[in-house]
């Protein structure tokens, strides 16, 4: 095989889910069917690392010093919400209902992997948490195991430093049927019951 493929296969490889098989499958499409597009996917890689770095503030995905939202002045600058990534930032964007500022974290704690405080830019957090605006936090990480551990250790430190801190809630998803959810979302519905 051609060492350019080899290298693009290794490169493709690096996308998550994708395993040395699909890897050569999309390196072949892209190479017999797709040229455009692989040229395209070329410039749009290059193009995106050349311009897109962390805003300032958030420590989103931005082109500019400070993003879009944190720039935004109808934005509520008193709520800040924490989230893992900015995929996340975005489905909670996309539901219209929250209007105060972000923090993203890039990552979340894990120990096993290595993964600590500061490879998650906790001191950035607490810095933009307590500059005095800030008067609640929403942790809206991931309610794996990782994000539960990583919002408790947000949660205590910023509980320390004054600030009030909330938690999305859990529970039955919206059109969701009870026998066809786990115990344990229904578990824990019911704990974070509210009243009506």
């Amino acid at each position: 095989m051609s060492k350019s493929l080899d290298f693009l296969t290794e490169a493709l490889r690096r996308l998550p889910g994708v395993g040395p098989k699909s890897a050569q499958r999309m390196a072949f499409h892209l190479l017999q069917h797709d040229r455009e597009g692989a040229a395209m996917l070329s410039r749009a890689l290059y193009q995106a690392v050349d311009t897109v770095h962390h805003c300032a503030l958030c420590n989103t995905f931005a082109e500019t010093e400070v993003c879009s939202l944190c720039q935004d002045d109808a934005r509520d600058r008193t709520l800040l919400c924490v989230t893992e990534t900015p995929a996340d930032q975005m489905m909670i964007e996309q539901t219209l209902t929250y209007k105060g500022l972000y923090f993203v974290l890039m990552g979340r704690l894990s120990p096993l992997d290595g993964i600590g405080p500061k490879d998650i830019h906790l001191e950035k957090l607490i810095g933009r948490a307590a500059d005095g605006v800030v008067g609640e936090v929403v942790l809206a990480t991931n309610f794996t195991n990782e994000g539960e551990a990583t919002a408790h250790y947000i949660g205590e430190m910023l509980k320390a430093r004054g600030l009030r801190v909330s938690r999305l809630a859990r529970g039955v998803p919206v059109g969701g049927e009870l026998e066809y959810v786990d115990a344990g979302t229904i578990a824990r519905a019911m704990l974070d019951r509210r009243a009506t």
